[in-house]
């Protein structure tokens, strides 16, 4: 898989969506109305810094959305923040929905821990690399448990 670095924060971010999403969130505190979406115009940024790549397929995305890797639902009080936003296909972005710690954070990965089959974008590694440690240590596992 192809590594993705954290992209710097726009210079205009707080001011067009973290300040007035946070404001937002004062107002609105019940889980069931959700979060408003200021994020929006910044996503051609962030596909721009994926090289239109889903972060999580690492397939081209001609569209896109903008994907919160730790959901809005369980973490309403990331919604705005810069660092928790990633490019990604709609349909894994809806398929992720609020799977929030059976993800991994494309940020966190190394370019030789994964291998994606295509067509069928199964995606393998192998025992004794950091890929299976860091995933084994996700779970509360060690490979001496298996």
């Amino acid at each position: 898989m192809i590594p993705f670095k954290p992209l710097p924060e726009p210079s205009d971010f707080d001011d067009k969506v973290r300040v007035p999403g946070n404001a937002w969130l004062l107002k609105n505190p019940e889980q069931k109305k959700g979060t408003r979406d200021y994020w929006s115009p910044f996503k051609s940024i962030l596909a721009d810094g994926f090289n239109n790549l889903c972060a999580y397929s690492v397939m081209y995305e001609p569209v896109g959305t903008v994907d919160h890797f730790l959901s809005r639902e369980n973490y309403r009080n990331l919604a705005y923040e810069w660092s928790n936003l990633r490019f990604a296909s709609a349909w894994i972005n809806s398929t992720k929905g609020t799977l929030d710690d059976q993800v991994l954070d494309p940020f966190d990965l190394a370019e030789d821990w994964f291998e994606i089959l295509l067509p069928s974008q199964k995606i393998t590694y192998s025992f004794g690399n950091q890929a299976s440690a860091f995933c084994l240590a996700r779970e509360g596992w060690s490979s001496d448990e298996l």
